[in-house]
């Protein structure tokens, strides 16, 4: 149980740090609780929470990659170095692609009840 819990705060720490040094995740936390809101105004059903959920999960699980790739990449070198920034291009589109997916997603799950 210690080590459990030992890890769980590990996990919460670096979720505060991802909060605290990165815009964008700021972006997605006001993103996640406008999803949760319109998802509970309009009474989306479990099927549309389950995709909902997996949609804010893969934008802030791509976010924390990036930035730990970040974190270590910079740590390597300050310099520019090609390699490096493609990398740290490569993470950043895996962020737009799971936001992209998750707009797409949170359209078709919130168009049907928008239009009634």
């Amino acid at each position: 149980m210690r080590r459990w819990l030992a890890s769980l705060a590990h996990a919460l720490r670096g979720l505060r740090t991802l909060v605290a040094t990165q815009a964008n995740a700021r972006i997605h936390a006001a993103a996640t609780v406008a999803v949760v809101a319109a998802g509970l105004w309009l009474r989306v059903g479990a099927d549309d929470w389950c995709w909902l959920a997996a949609a804010t999960a893969a934008v802030w699980t791509a976010e924390a990659f990036n930035t730990a790739l970040e974190f270590l990449a910079d740590e390597v070198s300050l310099e520019h170095r090609e390699r490096i920034g493609r990398a740290k291009d490569l993470a950043a589109a895996a962020v737009l692609c799971a936001a992209v997916g998750a707009a797409v997603i949170g359209a078709l799950v919130f168009a049907p009840h928008l239009a009634t």
